[in-house]
């Protein structure tokens, strides 16, 4: 068993993300001090069983990503797959990446579906990439990525009176090697449009990324991403509680054992 008193312990996380293209869920081991896990959507191929979703909800929160214009998904149509879910899984209503749906699925409304959804499923959290109107709406857990200004917006959120719940993704690389984290989170960091718009043009954007390109890609891993030595994430972890955040999800960007040797 992985050791409960590992670095992800140690830098205050308690809360991971998991994709299944990446790591068997079924097969997976994870420590104690993991509360709550939730299970990333990346087509109905690779949606776990319910079976295997049951037995690791059997000692702690376990949440699966939902996208309201999939098929299966749609609160408005064919809901087949989420009613096919175990009761005690819970769920984290969002849009739906368009990579994992088809151009019909693309065209949907989001925000009845979101709206439906969440209705129907009252412990809901809901991610608010943007459809972030759309989910506050619904009151219920706000889901957000990490960004630059995720501080700012939490602590808006609460001082307009925002008493839901607030929970925010991030990728996570435990390491201090600046190619290490580049190479792990360049590229994702490198999507987000602040950070495309200030990358030249055809850059590398890992641990081969030099001048500007690395400059600019160094500062964004750190307002996209939780990156550093287990102290530095966790100074981060609590700047976000402190903020107004109820908890932080990591993905591990290097994998699920990274977290925890």
């Amino acid at each position: 068993m992985l050791n409960s008193d590992g670095r992800a312990a140690v830098a205050g996380i308690d809360a991971v993300a998991l994709k299944p293209t990446e790591c068997d869920v079924s097969r997976i081991d994870l420590p104690e001090s993991v509360r709550t896990v939730t299970i990333d959507y990346e087509g109905r191929e690779h949606l776990p069983s319910a079976e295997t979703l049951e037995a690791l909800a059997a000692d702690r929160e376990v949440r699966v990503t939902t996208p309201v214009r999939a098929d299966g998904f749609d609160p408005l149509g064919d809901d087949s797959l989420a009613a096919a879910l175990p009761d005690d899984v819970g769920r984290v209503v969002v849009a739906g990446h368009g990579a994992y749906l088809s151009e019909e699925e693309v065209e949907r409304a989001i925000a009845p579906r979101i709206g439906a959804a969440t209705s129907a499923n009252g412990g809901a959290w809901v991610g608010t990439e943007g459809v972030e109107r759309a989910a506050l709406a619904t009151g219920a857990t706000q889901f957000e990525l990490l960004s630059r200004d995720t501080e700012r917006s939490v602590r808006a959120l609460r001082a307009a009176g925002f008493d839901g719940g607030i929970v925010v993704y991030a990728p996570t690389v435990l390491a201090d090697d600046e190619n290490e984290i580049l190479d792990a989170v360049g590229a994702y960091t490198a999507r987000r449009k602040p950070v495309q718009r200030a990358l030249p043009d055809s850059a590398p954007t890992d641990g081969a990324a030099s001048g500007r390109a690395r400059e600019v890609l160094s500062q964004a891993v750190r307002d996209y991403a939780l990156v550093g030595t287990e102290r530095t994430v966790a100074e981060r972890v609590t700047e976000l509680e402190r903020a107004g955040a109820d908890r932080v999800v990591a993905y591990p960007a290097q994998g699920v054992k990274t977290l925890f040797a």
